[in-house]
C-alpha cells in the first residue's frame, strides 16, 4: 500500500506544525515517515493513515523530531559545506591561481605607475568591503521577504547566507585598517609589501566573487537537480 500524494502533502504540513522549517529537511522527514508507515501497512493494514502517522511520531520520543533533526541537520549542513568547499576547490584550478597571480602582478604594474598609489589602495578596499555589505543587505532582505512570504526555505539557501554573513569577517577589522591607511605611504614604497597587498586585494575580490556569486548560482542548479520543485517555485 502507497501512500498518495495528499498524503505526502498531509506529512509535509505534519513537520512544519512541528517546527521543521527547511524544505530539504522536511523532506528527509518525510521519505523516512513514508516508508516507515508503508511497512507499517504491511503488517497493519487496516489502521489508519493517521494512526499509523501518530504511532510512527510517538518513536521520535517525547522531544519529538528534535534529537532526528539535530542529526539529520547536522548531516545535511556536511554534506553541503563539502559541496561548496569542492567549488571552493574547482575554482582555484591551476589555471585559475595563475590567473590570480596574473592579475596580482597587473595590478602591482597600475599601482607602480600611478601618481596616488595610497588611494587607489584605500578605493579598492573600500569597493570590497562596500560590495560585501550590498551582498549581505541584500540576502538578509531575501531571506526576510521569504520568511514573511509561503516560499520554500531551504538550508543549503541558509548556509550558502552563513558564508557570506561570514565573508564580512574576511576583511580586516576597520581598526587595523585604519592603522595601515596611516602608514600606507611607507608600505607602498617597498615592493615586497605592496605585492603583498595587491595579492590580498586580489585575493579577497576572488573569494568574494566566489561566496556571493559563482556559489548561488551553483546552488541554485544543485536544488534544481535533487529538487524539482525548487525550480518551478522560481519561475
Amino acid at each position: 500500500m502507497k501512500l498518495t500524494t495528499e498524503q505526502i502533502n498531509q506529512l509535509y504540513l505534519f513537520t512544519r506544525q512541528h517546527y521543521i522549517e527547511y524544505y530539504d529537511l522536511q523532506t528527509e522527514l518525510v521519505d523516512h515517515l513514508a516508508n516507515a508507515i508503508e511497512t507499517e501497512w504491511q503488517q497493519n493494514p487496516k489502521l489508519t493513515f493517521e494512526e499509523v502517522l501518530n504511532k510512527e511520531f510517538k518513536k521520535f520520543g517525547v522531544f519529538g523530531f528534535m534529537d532526528v533533526v539535530q542529526s539529520r541537520q547536522a548531516a545535511l549542513g556536511k554534506k553541503y559545506n563539502s559541496i561548496v568547499w569542492e567549488h571552493f576547490k574547482e575554482f582555484f584550478g591551476i589555471h585559475k591561481i595563475v590567473l590570480t597571480l596574473a592579475m596580482t602582478f597587473l595590478l602591482f604594474i597600475i599601482l607602480k605607475v600611478s601618481t596616488y598609489q595610497e588611494w587607489t589602495i584605500i578605493g579598492l578596499y573600500l569597493s570590497l568591503f562596500g560590495f560585501t555589505l550590498y551582498e549581505i543587505i541584500k540576502s538578509q532582505r531575501l531571506r526576510n521577504k521569504k520568511k514573511k512570504s509561503e516560499q520554500k526555505r531551504w538550508l543549503f539557501e541558509e548556509i550558502i547566507n552563513q558564508y557570506g554573513a561570514f565573508s564580512g569577517a574576511i576583511l580586516l577589522p576597520f581598526n587595523i585598517i585604519l592603522q595601515i591607511f596611516n602608514r600606507i605611504d611607507s608600505y607602498v614604497t617597498n615592493d615586497y609589501f605592496l605585492v603583498a597587498i595587491c595579492f590580498v586585494l586580489v585575493l579577497l575580490s576572488v573569494t568574494l566573487f566566489i561566496i556571493f556569486k559563482v556559489i548561488p548560482s551553483k546552488t541554485q542548479t544543485y536544488l534544481e537537480q535533487t529538487y524539482p520543485e525548487y525550480k518551478y517555485e522560481k519561475l
